[in-house]
């Protein structure tokens, strides 16, 4: 679609019919003290040209031979077929699909999707997708709230090895709501969440448990969800997709299983491609979809008895009052959607048991190596998925400047994100990487840290 912009005189002419002097005056319901100005260090503005040759060099900032990072986003395969069908014109140009009769394919396609979903998170029902793994959550967190009749506690016990950048996003999101974050410390040992914090969820609306969590471990979700359940705590689990293809799914989680499930759907399809965009997804009960935030596409029969697709519940402030919405920023990602869709059904169930099969074997291979190094081993005890916290003997950030000077990037240095970890290393692989990668890796860890030793 193409930009055109509206002239000075254009702007004059709308705002002389509306009846107000200036475009600010449209937005004098918004006070003061929360309106922002423009950064100061915004720059002048550039030529087309100039803007995509900048682009084309932040791009190759990014380019590496050799990826072990994970941490939240993760490279898969996708098979070709993904990204050639989602950029056909009816997909990669459709809107969102109000107009069911003219609509249906991209309303069976996100039906698909929701039952896709339904079914790897083991819950009854699944919205047509979020923004992103973070605000999913977040919207979780607000959904719990209004959704726990037994205890209206606006207290959200968090684990506290959730990926450290979905909990700032929560705050941002949920603070001025009301609700307060408790972070619940892991073990030093293990890294999980123990199973005696049963006095911390006491009158908290609910328990957010990660899993796998951000270090790559496996807590223990059929201990936690009991104890929540008996606090009278719902459970929020906040689950890789393609984790769930072995590990047991959240709706199966202790006797009676988690009440919602979020995650980040850029496993299943979707290029790292410099930081996204990406889908969050979301599932929960049946009892308590009327609380769920977003689109949910529903399947009926017409007059004649042929299958139709229509949006079924869509509590959105553009559909009801703001006040009576269940939130404000719900929008679902069609596109990505499309992909992902795709791509579960390109690989079936047991394509995507492989590929999880295949991404846990990798971690155990690269992790026996890297232990052969004097100096390294693992941070955390017990089981992983496809994640492992790799202890060094040097600075971890250092090792990461070295061996991203040799194309190859190891990790994420921990030290950034919790200072008493600067020589942990979280370490990634995926079924992408071969035994030869993971043999480049050691070689070139081993060097890393006996250049970084040398000059201590």
């Amino acid at each position: 679609m193409p930009f055109i912009p509206h002239t000075d005189a254009e702007r004059d002419e709308m705002l002389e019919a509306i009846g107000v002097t200036t475009i600010d005056a449209l937005f004098d319901e918004v006070p003061m003290s929360l309106r922002a100005s423009l950064p100061p260090e915004m720059p002048e503005g550039i030529s087309e040209m100039a803007l995509m040759q900048l682009m084309q060099r932040r791009a190759k900032q990014d380019e590496m031979s050799l990826s072990f990072l994970g941490a939240g986003a993760y490279e898969h395969h996708i098979p070709a077929a993904v990204w050639d069908l989602t950029n056909r014109g009816e997909f990669l140009t459709a809107y969102t699909p109000y107009q069911a009769e003219a609509s249906q394919g991209t309303l069976q396609l996100i039906y698909e999707f929701q039952t896709m979903i339904a079914r790897l998170t083991a819950l009854d029902v699944a919205n047509a997708s979020v923004y992103d793994g973070a605000t999913a959550l977040a919207e979780a967190m607000l959904m719990a709230v209004r959704a726990n009749k037994t205890n209206k506690s606006k207290r959200i016990v968090v684990a506290g090895n959730l990926n450290p950048h979905y909990i700032a996003v929560c705050e941002a999101i949920v603070s001025n709501q009301g609700l307060v974050l408790e972070v619940l410390e892991p073990d030093e040992q293990t890294g999980t969440i123990p199973t005696d914090c049963a006095p911390q969820l006491s009158e908290a609306a609910a328990l957010v448990v990660s899993y796998p969590n951000f270090f790559g471990g496996l807590d223990p979700v059929d201990a936690l969800t009991d104890a929540a359940a008996a606090a009278g705590a719902l459970v929020i689990g906040v689950v890789n997709p393609t984790a769930l293809a072995l590990l047991k799914p959240p709706g199966q989680w202790g006797a009676s299983g988690a009440d919602i499930a979020v995650g980040e759907g850029q496993p299943l399809g979707i290029p790292l491609a410099s930081g996204g965009p990406y889908l969050g997804f979301m599932c929960c009960r049946k009892a308590y979809v009327r609380q769920m935030p977003g689109r949910i596409i529903g399947r009926t029969v017409d007059q004649t008895g042929q299958p139709g697709y229509a949006l079924t519940l869509q509590a959105r402030e553009q559909h009801i009052r703001r006040g009576k919405a269940t939130s404000n920023i719900c929008t679902n990602q069609g596109l990505l959607v499309t992909a992902a869709t795709l791509y579960l059904s390109l690989l079936g169930d047991e394509g995507l048991r492989q590929v999880a099969l295949k991404s846990h074997a990798g971690i155990n291979q690269l992790v026996a190596a890297a232990g052969q190094i004097e100096g390294v081993s693992r941070r955390f005890s017990g089981p992983v998925f496809h994640e492992q916290v790799l202890q060094l003997p040097v600075p971890a950030a250092d090792v990461v400047n070295l061996m991203a000077n040799e194309g190859i990037l190891p990790g994420l240095a921990l030290g950034a994100l919790w200072a008493p970890m600067a020589n942990c290393l979280l370490v990634n692989v995926t079924e992408t990487k071969t035994s030869d990668d993971i043999d480049h890796f050691v070689t070139h860890l081993a060097n890393a840290i006996e250049a970084i030793k040398s000059t201590c």
